[in-house]
């Protein structure tokens, strides 16, 4: 097994369970260097974490010796940093969102592939132990086939979260509720339903937020496995409650809610699996376990040893940029919109 050496770059409020991950995984990757422009942020990341600090980018880039980067900055940042540090041939883990719009996440996918370098997108929701359980019982067919499929994203971000300069807006982050919390749920929903191809949506800001973007979506869904079901996302429910999807089988139906999974089984059996845990859906974005943030980066390595696609590749990312656009326009528009395929 090699040992890596890694950049991280942007110690911002999202680098914490990066870092305390690199820690759990010393035996396979050395921080080679911490990156941030901001003088303050280098001294209070510094005084949790003992990486070698740097602000400039380009010995990051030139430095031979590190093979591969996670990028932990604002979304609107990613295209130009991904393209510097793929045409240098480092391996790139990548917080989500892939960029601020689909164009930009298509060409920066693109950028990973023709430089040949692993591409992996923080989607830490596939790697908790309730999401694994419920995708074994999809693909061993115990539910049989999926008919009707739900997901709930009942967030709470109080005002203060949106008063920073940027937040929930199109320029840094793209978007609002779907984009920079639901997309987590999303993306794995996507993955264990197969897809969606057509949706139609409703987007609004309540009167609890001031911001660009919305904060409260709904929508009807049609999936490629040929059942319907219902979206719902907002960051207006205080003070914030877990994550669920139900996904309804012909042979039962499986409730996946805050990270544990428990199904039901037309025989009268029954399965459980994982536990309740914060998701950060609270007032605080950053309550929770960096346990699975640890399971994302041992994948991102164990993808680059093996020489293969990581499961939470750039490429699948873009499926779930794909169904946000689709519900966003759904909602201006006002009119059912097909979701475009990766």
């Amino acid at each position: 097994m090699a040992h890596h050496s890694l950049a991280l770059i942007g110690l911002g409020m999202g680098a914490t369970p990066h870092a305390q991950s690199l820690l759990d995984l010393h035996s396979r990757v050395k921080v080679a260097a911490a990156c941030t422009r901001s003088p303050a942020r280098a001294a209070a990341f510094s005084q949790r974490f003992a990486f070698p600090i740097r602000h400039d980018l380009a010995v990051i880039e030139r430095d031979a010796g590190i093979d591969c980067v996670l990028i932990a900055t604002p979304p609107n940042s990613h295209l130009e940093l991904v393209q510097r540090f793929a045409r240098a041939g480092k391996h790139i883990l990548l917080e989500k969102p892939l960029e601020v719009s689909v164009e930009k996440a298509e060409a920066l996918v693109r950028l990973c592939e023709d430089a040949k370098v692993k591409l992996a997108v923080v989607f830490q929701h596939r790697f908790r132990p309730g999401a694994i359980a419920l995708k074994k019982l999809l693909e061993t067919g115990d539910l049989g086939k999926l008919v009707a499929s739900n997901v709930s994203v009942p967030w709470w971000r109080p005002q203060s979260y949106y008063d920073v300069p940027g937040r929930g807006t199109l320029e840094r982050d793209g978007g609002g509720v779907l984009m920079t919390q639901a997309i987590h749920q999303l993306d794995l929903f996507l993955d264990l339903t197969g897809g969606v191809t057509e949706v139609v949506a409703i987007a609004d800001t309540t009167p609890l937020h001031r911001m660009e973007t919305e904060d409260t979506v709904a929508a009807a869904l049609r999936f490629r496995h040929g059942g319907i079901g219902v979206l719902a996302a907002t960051t207006a429910s205080y003070p914030g409650f877990g994550e669920s999807m139900e996904l309804t089988g012909t042979q039962g139906t499986a409730r996946l809610v805050d990270g544990r999974m428990t199904a039901h089984f037309h025989d009268g059996t029954s399965k459980t699996a994982g536990e309740t845990g914060g998701g950060g859906g609270g007032a605080d974005p950053m309550a929770f376990s960096n346990e699975a943030h640890c399971a994302v980066l041992a994948e991102f390595l164990d993808a680059i040893d093996e020489n293969r696609e990581p499961v939470n590749s750039g490429r699948a990312a873009l499926n779930v940029h794909y169904l946000i656009d689709a519900l966003l326009v759904s909602a201006r528009n006002r009119v059912p919109v097909a979701v475009k395929s990766g």
